[in-house]
């Protein structure tokens, strides 16, 4: 262990947060949760006789380690997830075992879906949240926010059984809720997870007074009890506000203050994209990254009004959509799939509301291996008449802000090829 290293490991936190071990070049080679930072990351420097080969090559390549700081374990099993799909670290796969990694199933096709986990995603339709890399801590979630919105956690068979009485299901089987309220109640179990809670608890408290209003009492009391359950649910499980994770730890974030000059780092990153075929079934893609973390929440998908082969006039349009929403929160900086065209021709849309704006080139490449080429403009003053300046930058592959760009990049090309394909299917299907 070098003295870097061991004056760093001094001012490890009693704290849970996710941690990172890199290499000398700087490279993270390994990301983790702990409930508590300073008991986790010391285990890996004690000397332990049954350790097995693979941890031993690990700790013998940390040059170093950073961390971030969040509000309990079950904030870092999401952070950490995040984190593992931003970097992919080479160690994460070769330690990994399968059977650890875990996606929440629910199949909102069937008329009464159940809940379960799994270990690989299938091509079934139903819908997979995650994944998780620990499975203890997702079913430790899972049973605590089954009190508060009742599943099966298997296939139906309309018979009662024990877990019926305890209030565990809905109760299908007894009369107690319809399969239609099951739906919605798995819809908010859903949002939940995927991190949609401040206002998931606002549309439950909106729709308590509205149910109420109607002298429809039975259901506002429903609701009333899965409000107050959520309420009461941070004395269990705290999921930190995104917006009020410390960033300062996140090098992405620093790095994309700095060279892009910002007053902060960024905490709400938006990234488009643009997906066709021919000009036909045409859409956009937006994605957010709250600090640093996808929000998917937040989402949002356009079916172009002018189908045509045009990226840039789809790209326009697209912005120009999404800024008339007052409503949603405007971002810190974008990320567009695209190059000096591309970003030139969103600028008037952007520079009014003073709003940063940075393309990804990738030059025809979309492979995951594909270099991370920034295209940044200049500002305005730096520009001739001749026209608009922009740099150029390529980032190393194993740049932090390299990592971080190109996971809003491919994540926004997933969410634009999806909707995409969905259209194309229903198309050609009628």
């Amino acid at each position: 262990m070098n003295e870097s290293l061991k004056k760093k490991l001094k001012t490890l936190p009693s704290a849970p947060g996710v941690y990172f071990h890199k290499n000398s070049a700087g490279e993270v080679i390994y990301v983790g949760k702990a409930a508590v930072l300073k008991n986790r990351v010391r285990q890996y420097f004690h000397h332990d006789k049954n350790r097995d080969a693979k941890t031993a090559a690990l700790v013998a390549e940390i040059a170093m380690t950073d961390w971030i700081v969040v509000d309990t374990e079950m904030d870092a099993l999401f952070l950490e997830s995040e984190m593992i799909k931003r970097y992919m670290p080479k160690w994460n796969i070769l330690l990994r075992d399968d059977k650890t990694v875990s996606y929440v199933r629910i199949d909102l096709k069937s008329a009464v879906p159940y809940v379960s986990l799994t270990r690989q995603p299938l091509g079934d339709n139903a819908r997979y949240i995650g994944p998780f890399y620990a499975k203890t801590t997702i079913n430790t979630a899972l049973r605590i926010l089954r009190k508060i919105f009742p599943y099966y956690d298997k296939p139906y068979t309309g018979k009662k059984t024990l877990e019926t009485d305890l209030g565990l299901t809905p109760g299908i089987e007894i009369g107690k809720m319809s399969p239609e309220d099951y739906h919605k109640i798995l819809g908010s179990l859903i949002r939940y997870l995927e991190g949609d809670r401040q206002k998931l608890l606002k549309d439950l408290e909106r729709e308590m007074r509205e149910e109420a209003a109607q002298k429809h009492f039975e259901r506002a009391a429903e609701l009333r009890n899965e409000l107050f359950g959520l309420k009461g649910l941070k004395k269990k499980i705290v999921f930190s506000d995104k917006e009020f994770l410390d960033i300062s730890s996140d090098e992405a974030l620093v790095q994309l203050q700095t060279l892009l000059h910002l007053p902060e780092p960024p905490r709400r990153i938006e990234g488009y994209d643009i997906s066709h075929q021919s000009g036909e079934d045409v859409v956009g893609s937006m994605v957010v990254f709250v600090n640093g973390v996808s929000d998917r929440s937040e989402y949002r998908k356009f079916k172009l009004h002018a189908q045509q082969n045009n990226d840039l006039a789809s790209l326009t349009e697209v912005l120009s959509r999404r800024l008339k929403h007052s409503d949603w929160d405007l971002p810190d900086l974008i990320l567009l799939d695209g190059g000096e065209a591309q970003v030139a021709a969103i600028l008037p849309l952007l520079e009014p509301l003073n709003i940063p704006v940075v393309g990804r080139d990738k030059s025809g490449d979309h492979s995951k291996s594909a270099p991370v080429v920034l295209v940044i403009p200049e500002p305005e003053s730096a520009n001739s008449e001749r026209g608009r300046h922009f740099r150029k930058i390529q980032l190393p592959q194993s740049d932090h802000l390299a990592r971080l760009v190109a996971r809003v990049d491919e994540e926004a090309h997933r969410f634009a090829i999806t909707y995409h394909t969905l259209l194309k299917r229903k198309r050609l299907l009628i």
